[in-house]
């Protein structure tokens, strides 16, 4: 009895894992979003158009990798906007949660609720464990056309932050720093 439960669990996460939507390929169109972030602003993937963002998906508010990645783009927000990008982290979380996260560390960039993980799903970043869901550490960079310019699906937290800052400045060289 037992046996069979585990295995009609696994082929059930298995499903729910095969139905996800597909990430985004450099050169498409980013899919577009509007959410809320931590002063209850709505931001918009249209609204930003003309300039390069940085979308990056974390799991957790408040834990030891997404604290550090969130801090690295803190430290070096000045090189990003010197590149000519916004920065932009998103998260399935409340608003409260987002916005005790970027008090506590003085972010200052948005930090957007996909309560829902729709956005996530739109990005190929969505985690469902059934019992719960939460974003993967993706991170897409996307032109000022609204394209995708490059994704990474395999972040270092402790050296996001500078890669993007080499690869903005590699794709946008008409910028100085």
């Amino acid at each position: 009895m037992f046996k069979r439960l585990w295995v009609s669990l696994l082929l059930l996460c298995s499903t729910s894992a095969a139905i996800a939507e597909p990430i985004p390929e450099p050169g498409s169109i980013a899919p577009a979003f509007a959410l809320f972030d931590q002063n209850g602003r709505e931001i918009t993937l249209e609204g930003l158009r003309g300039q390069w963002v940085v979308l990056y998906f974390y799991p957790k508010n408040d834990t030891p990798g997404c604290t550090e990645e969130a801090c690295n783009f803190r430290d070096d927000i000045a090189q990003l906007m010197a590149q000519g990008a916004t920065v932009l982290g998103v998260s399935i979380a409340e608003t409260a949660s987002n916005a005790q996260f970027a008090a506590k560390y003085h972010l200052p960039f948005s930090l957007l609720a996909d309560r829902d993980g729709a956005v996530a799903k739109r990005y190929g970043a969505y985690a469902d464990w059934m019992v719960v869901g939460f974003a993967k550490r993706y991170t897409f960079l996307i032109d000022p056309q609204g394209k995708i310019a490059k994704t990474y699906l395999k972040v270092d937290t402790s050296k996001h932050s500078a890669e993007i800052i080499a690869d903005l400045k590699t794709l946008n060289p008409v910028r100085k720093p």
